[in-house]
């Protein structure tokens, strides 16, 4: 990846997106239930985890077929019904697991974005004792 290559930063940024914003719509909800445009809304002002509703909205549907979430209807003062999500125990199990293997994930990573090349895995230093 080029240096201050947007198009290949857009596609970093979406690949660790994709791979995380599953367990933090669930954290967004581990407190109290929330509706999808407030969903939205917690994502955008994060920075980072910036979404659309065609991401959101299916990956509700799907949290909610897996029993993650249940969904409930409530009256809104500004406007239509809003339907909210909460976590269920598998949601909040899922949760609780991924919370417990995020730390060493991440560490890991880390490991390897920040500690330099060993001269062992140099292509200079490889070269010259193959028979």
């Amino acid at each position: 990846m080029e240096p201050g290559d947007p198009t290949k930063q857009a596609r970093a940024a979406t690949q660790l997106r994709k791979g995380v914003l599953e367990y933090c719509v669930l954290a967004l909800m581990r407190d109290r239930p929330r509706y999808g445009v407030e969903l939205l809304h917690a994502l955008e002002d994060s920075g980072a985890l910036a979404t659309s509703q065609g991401t959101v909205y299916p990956l509700l549907s799907r949290l909610r077929r897996d029993d993650l979430v249940t969904t409930t209807w409530q009256e809104s003062a500004s406007g239509p019904p809003r339907r909210y999500y909460a976590l269920t125990e598998s949601g909040r199990a899922a949760l609780d697991e991924f919370t417990r293997v995020w730390p060493g994930f991440r560490d890991a990573v880390d490991t390897f974005l920040t500690a330099p090349p060993s001269p062992s895995s140099s292509p200079s230093s490889s070269t010259g004792d193959l028979a």
